[in-house]
């Protein structure tokens, strides 16, 4: 499976570092991707490359293994594309010590998931050097809309970011704004909101708010903004941002229904 390692601004020989890896495979007419955050130690041949949590996964169903041999061709080149190194390594799970998982915090946020809808087709029609320019411009829109409404980016995941507000309101008006604004380049996004608690351990935000927020967006279609139930009750003095009863959802791995809401106008 080829694996690649974000090099970015921290070069490969450089130890303590966080960045973000990528592995590809194709198995027949299927391609199988992982992604996530990683934590480098050591360098050079001694180099130690870890997942930071469980990384993401997703299975993309070619049709044909030409398809699928394609696909994954143009997977790699885009890795490369974007400053990524091959990774010859294993990448493990680091396994926490029983020291670090007793030094927890408990923290609320209201969590903001962008994602963009039609992605792959569009990177497709593109091709791969105008797609790049255009993922650039994208990520400096959001971060410019994230530092004007005081969002904390989290983490990147393919072509979504997640980031964290301490006010639901300023969540849902920078969802908006980003709305607007990626708009200008020819993309569509949906969004979802939650509200809860999440723990911090050494540094990372790991926690069942985080995943609810992944399903809430998931649910979304492109141009839609979807908040739980959570972030609706959270809202109601603020009068000047207007909902729509959107159902009541079964969202995939998470216990009960949740009812959400799409914020209007």
């Amino acid at each position: 499976m080829p694996k690649f390692l974000r090099i970015g601004i921290l070069q490969s020989n450089v130890s303590g570092y966080t960045s973000k890896a990528w592995c590809v495979r194709r198995v027949g007419s299927a391609v199988f991707l992982k992604w996530g955050a990683v934590e480098v130690q050591g360098a050079g041949d001694g180099r130690k490359v870890y997942w930071t949590r469980s990384p993401q996964e997703k299975t993309v169903r070619c049709g044909t293994a030409q398809r699928a041999q394609d696909y994954a061709k143009a997977a790699i080149a885009r890795r490369r594309n974007h400053r990524y190194e091959p990774l010859a390594g294993a990448i493990a799970l680091r396994r926490r010590s029983a020291e670090r998982s007793t030094d927890l915090k408990q923290a609320l946020a209201t969590i903001l998931i962008v994602d963009i809808v039609g992605s792959t087709a569009k990177a497709a029609k593109l091709g791969d050097a105008r797609w790049t320019k255009v993922m650039g411009h994208y990520y400096a829109a959001v971060r410019k809309e994230l530092k004007s409404s005081r969002g904390k980016e989290v983490v990147t995941t393919g072509d979504g970011v997640l980031a964290t507000f301490k006010a639901p309101a300023a969540g849902i008006s920078c969802a908006t704004a980003i709305q607007k604004a990626v708009r200008t380049l020819g993309l569509e996004i949906r969004v979802g909101l939650h509200a809860g608690e999440y723990t911090v351990s050494g540094g990372e935000m790991v926690g069942l708010a985080f995943h609810i927020g992944t399903r809430v967006a998931a649910k979304a279609r492109a141009g839609e903004v979807l908040v739980s139930s959570a972030v609706k009750d959270l809202m109601k003095t603020q009068s000047q941002i207007r909902f729509r009863d959107h159902g009541s959802h079964q969202l995939k791995g998470v216990p009960e229904r949740w009812r959400l809401w799409r914020v209007e106008g």
